[in-house]
């Protein structure tokens, strides 16, 4: 039941906003330089192939579902004793939302939440700990976090645009094992992005910090690829990275109209401990 009002509520907020953005679609305007035929001139988010404009806001609600098959656990991360590493199952579906909003062409502002998630566990057939249950789920209120980012140099003929970020995750869920956030996190990093003829590229690497397990280390690294096809269609494929895992995202956004998109992604791992399917559908809306 719980599950069925969370999807109305949802549903009910996207189909409220999508009738009050139906407005036709613009075409780009041809003033701007080549460079920026793909995203225009506005400040890179931490969606995929998304920028923001100044004085512009974003809201986008949207799903995501992720099934990891070799899910890397051992019996301490659920609070119990046991340091071995085992390979679970893990299914995680996230009802999310993403607003952004950037006060002029240097400096945006954005936040994310899963506002209801649920995580299901499932023990490895080989995990001889009696004490580690077959299965575990457990639901509420998913990863919170909020990002400042600053546009330092925007992009010219020989030179990329280069952006940073300054990002907080919120420990929200300390009781939790296996959803959301147990301990404040900290991060910073840098995204250079140059557009061409072919499309425009982007590269991106982060450092995090960890409070709970008070480590310094690098995180999350990525190139981007980003290309407008037409008035109505983009297309956009990231190979993203962190640690030892590696994977593969690819995503099409359809112009609703002026002010709405429908985002269509779908992310794949690589490697053997990242072996993880994450399709994401939302539309997102600006005002």
């Amino acid at each position: 039941m719980k599950q069925s009002i969370h999807s109305i509520i949802f549903g009910s907020v996207m189909a409220t906003a999508l009738g009050t953005a139906l407005q036709p679609a613009a075409a780009q305007s041809a003033s701007q330089p080549d460079f920026l035929a793909d995203r225009g001139d506005g400040i890179r988010t931490s969606l995929l192939a998304t920028y923001i404009k100044p004085r512009e806001f974003i809201f986008y609600p949207f799903y995501e579902y992720t099934k990891t098959s070799n899910y890397e656990y051992k019996a301490s991360d659920l609070g119990l004793v046991g340091d071995v590493d085992y390979q679970g199952k893990k299914v995680d579906q996230e009802y999310l939302i993403f607003l952004s909003y950037a006060w002029n062409d240097s400096w945006m502002f954005e936040f994310e939440s899963a506002l209801h998630a649920k995580v299901k566990f499932t023990k490895a057939g080989n995990d001889p700990v009696a004490a580690v249950p077959r299965e575990l789920r457990e639901s509420g209120l998913g990863d919170t976090e909020a990002q400042l980012r600053w546009r330092y140099a925007k992009e010219t003929e020989t030179r990329p645009e280069i952006t940073i970020m300054f990002q907080t995750e919120f420990p929200l869920q300390r009781k939790k094992k296996l959803l959301g956030t147990q301990a404040w996190g900290f991060g910073t990093g840098v995204i250079l992005t140059k557009g061409y003829s072919f499309g425009t590229l982007s590269l991106r690497g982060q450092i995090n910090h960890d409070r709970g397990d008070k480590e310094t280390r690098f995180g999350e690294y990525a190139i981007d690829y980003l290309k407008k096809l037409s008035p109505q269609w983009t297309v956009a494929l990231t190979l993203e990275g962190e640690e030892s895992e590696l994977s593969i995202i690819g995503e099409a956004q359809y112009a609703i109209s002026k002010n709405a998109t429908l985002k269509l992604n779908l992310g794949q791992g690589l490697t053997k401990k990242d072996r993880q399917t994450a399709p994401e559908i939302g539309v997102l809306f600006r005002f």
